[in-house]
């Protein structure tokens, strides 16, 4: 397995005896991808691909639907973030585990994935047995993530004083304010601009805006902003 495939996996051996039936439901937009998960995934070890979706909003509708126990789900979705459907998928299921596969290894997508709520957050490049393992780890409720990843974004958290949050607030636009929310989706400056209707430079500014009120330096840390006033 390559030393990129995971961002952190803690083998465990795991008995066959000891498996139950999971409900897996796979969000990508590649339908080959799709293809390839389910042909590896199916039936597999007590795993069950009781459905697909290639969008947010589909992914939402079907996890609904369909009750899954874990969900493998990508970053970037056509009409949205993977990250935002983790979360209102979590909020309205907390029984339901995410896993994030994608291509996408920069620290920012980590921690809003953390952010989120995810369970695991892998590359798609990590071979079926670890992913099997991963699956199966998480739909026990342990989680897959690495620690270090997990304690700084708790600790950005933790540092942002609910005192401070509505004067803080007050001080956006709202324009800065529709930033910031997609910040903490996950999504790149480049996206932000496509669904606001603004310029790569704009976007760039109203962030850059958003740091300097909040004194601080990383999307990550605006994300954690963004969840603590949701809270």
């Amino acid at each position: 397995m390559s030393s990129t495939s995971m961002i952190a996996l803690r083998r465990q051996p795991l008995s066959p005896a000891s498996f139950a039936p999971i409900r897996l439901l796979l969000v990508d937009d590649h339908e080959v991808v799709r293809v390839g998960l389910r042909t590896v995934l199916h039936n597999n070890q007590g795993i069950t691909v009781v459905g697909e979706a290639g969008s947010k909003a589909q992914a939402m509708k079907e996890a609904q639907r369909l009750h899954p126990d874990v969900i493998l789900m990508d970053v970037r979705l056509p009409d949205g973030s993977g990250v935002e459907a983790c979360r209102e998928i979590v909020s309205d299921r907390p029984g339901t585990r995410v896993i994030f596969l994608t291509s996408y290894t920069d620290d920012d997508s980590v921690l809003a994935a953390v952010l989120a709520g995810a369970y695991g957050y892998f590359l798609k490049d990590i071979d079926s047995a670890a992913l099997i393992r991963a699956i199966r780890t998480v739909s026990t409720g342990r989680s897959i993530l690495d620690q270090a990843v997990t304690k700084r974004a708790l600790e950005w958290i933790k540092t942002i004083s609910t005192a401070d949050v509505p004067l803080r607030a007050s001080s956006l636009s709202p324009q800065e304010e529709r930033v910031l929310a997609l910040v903490a989706q996950g999504l790149t400056n480049k996206e932000i601009a496509t669904s606001l209707n603004l310029s790569d430079k704009t976007v760039k500014n109203y962030l850059a805006n958003v740091f300097q009120k909040f004194h601080i330096s990383r999307r990550a840390q605006a994300a954690a902003f963004f969840v603590k006033r949701q809270s």
